[in-house]
């Protein structure tokens, strides 16, 4: 058996993943939350110099919590970050969370990490009053969560934009030939191109299964100015771009293990967008390794595997994310 994508080609097709998306199209905005049926080993890795993330600090080594109940990923801003209460208050009302020490009348916490992108210039009557609206898009997210969810102009990526084009949500997974499963979820607002420069073809498109992102090839004598950035966002203006994104897997990971395959997961970014990791760029991942840690841990040739196939993985979700979104736009048939 080769590799090939899931059934679904989406992140749910990691056994014990749910996604929910809610969004507003008057504002053009929305959440996505990545709901794991019961807490998982996590991890995160940040390389753009603009993030707005929450309770990230939890995942580094050394910290009492070690596991999270829900992943959120937002637009909005630092608006934005506020989805995490509606995403709490769902996960309160299931009893779900981490108790130091169980006593009567104390609820147990839920951890809740999550990053936000910059969508406040991008259209939509963003002139709301009062409390802004994500908490209660993260609580309609977190109740709408299920196996199958929608691509492009939903969830977080509602009112995203990727360079020049339209940004959206994009997934992807991977089974390999012994049945380990890898999936991605990305939220796509780069400042930087996902297309080549002068061509239909996404830079992600070495990696592409079956179409799922059009076909699109790049001529066979392509070249490039190392200086044109093709499609990318004229104007750059700091803290208004992001991509961010999570990794799921049925493979057991410790913490260490997981911040080893976040770390390597970046690299999908870079093999989909072109600038990345800009100073104005938020770009994030989150890693979950559904199945807890193994004993022994993996050896270090599985963990390699592992972080390769989310790096691949992810490169191919950006893609699908932004070409869903042109496709929803009219921009590609």
């Amino acid at each position: 058996m080769a590799t090939t994508a899931g059934k679904r080609n989406l992140i749910t097709d990691v056994a014990g993943v749910r996604v929910g998306q809610a969004q507003d199209a008057r504002i053009d905005t929305g959440v996505t939350v990545i709901l794991p049926d019961a807490p998982v080993v996590a991890a995160c890795a940040v390389a753009g110099g603009g993030p707005g993330t929450r309770e990230t600090d939890l995942l580094s080594a050394g910290m009492l919590v070690d596991r999270v109940d829900a992943i959120f990923l937002s637009g909005g801003s630092a608006f934005g970050l506020g989805a995490a209460d509606g995403v709490m208050a769902g996960l309160k009302q299931a009893g779900r969370g981490f108790s130091l020490v169980d006593r009567p009348g104390v609820p147990p916490t839920p951890i809740v990490p999550g990053a936000i992108l910059y969508d406040l210039a991008n259209g939509g009557d963003k002139n709301w009053e009062g409390i802004a609206p994500y908490a209660a898009l993260g609580l309609e997210a977190f109740n709408t969560a299920a196996q199958d969810f929608s691509l492009g102009r939903a969830g977080a990526g509602q009112g995203a934009r990727a360079g020049q084009h339209p940004g959206g949500t994009g997934s992807a997974s991977v089974v390999t030939a012994e049945g380990v499963t890898v999936g991605a979820l990305a939220c796509v607002n780069s400042f930087g191109s996902v297309l080549m420069p002068g061509t239909d073809a996404y830079w992600a498109w070495p990696y592409e299964m079956a179409g799922e992102f059009g076909g699109g090839r790049p001529p066979a004598d392509f070249s490039m100015d190392p200086e044109d950035w093709g499609a990318a966002k004229a104007n750059p203006v700091l803290g208004q771009n992001t991509t961010i994104a999570c990794i799921a897997t049925d493979a057991a990971l410790t913490p260490a293990n997981a911040r080893r395959v976040a770390q390597m997961a970046l690299s999908g970014f870079s093999r989909a967008i072109r600038p990345v990791f800009a100073p104005f760029d938020g770009d994030a991942v989150f890693v979950l390794s559904t199945k807890g840690e193994a004993s022994p841990a993996p050896d270090p040739l599985t963990v390699t595997r592992i972080g390769e196939l989310a790096a691949s993985t992810l490169a191919r979700a950006i893609a699908r994310g932004v070409h869903e979104a042109r496709r929803q736009t009219g921009a590609v048939v």
